[in-house]
């Protein structure tokens, strides 16, 4: 093989090695962040926002089940973790103003990074 041609495979193969692999799996950054982001859900949003029943006399739990009234008739799910349309930027203007009966949250309570995190992890069933 030629000087330029063992150069250039030099150059290609690490390029065409990534791009085959790129679609395969979450890097592992993102990986631990959807994780971190699990865990904020668990912590913050599942009390209202889960699967599951809610007090007694009621179907679900009270973010569910109004979102299950608002998305009555659609595709969308009422459980928040189970969504494929969120986009980051939703979650954070929600989880920071509040909406209706859903309280706004400080930084004290959920920073900006566990925010991040959070949208992450919201965002993970996307079509990408």
């Amino acid at each position: 093989m030629s000087t330029w041609r063992s150069r250039l495979a030099l150059l290609v193969s690490p390029c065409v090695a990534a791009w085959w692999t790129a679609g395969s799996a979450q890097p592992p950054d993102r990986t631990a962040e959807i994780d971190r982001g699990r865990r904020v859900y668990e912590y913050w949003c599942a009390t209202c926002h889960g699967a599951g029943l809610g007090l007694p006399g009621f179907g679900a739990l009270p973010g569910t089940q109004q979102l299950a009234l608002k998305y009555r008739g659609t595709d969308i799910p009422a459980v928040l973790d189970e969504r494929t349309d969120l986009v980051p930027e939703l979650v954070k203007v929600v989880v920071r103003q509040g909406v209706s009966f859903m309280p706004q949250f400080r930084k004290t309570e959920i920073d900006d990074a566990e925010l991040d995190a959070l949208a992450a992890y919201l965002t993970r069933n996307n079509a990408r």
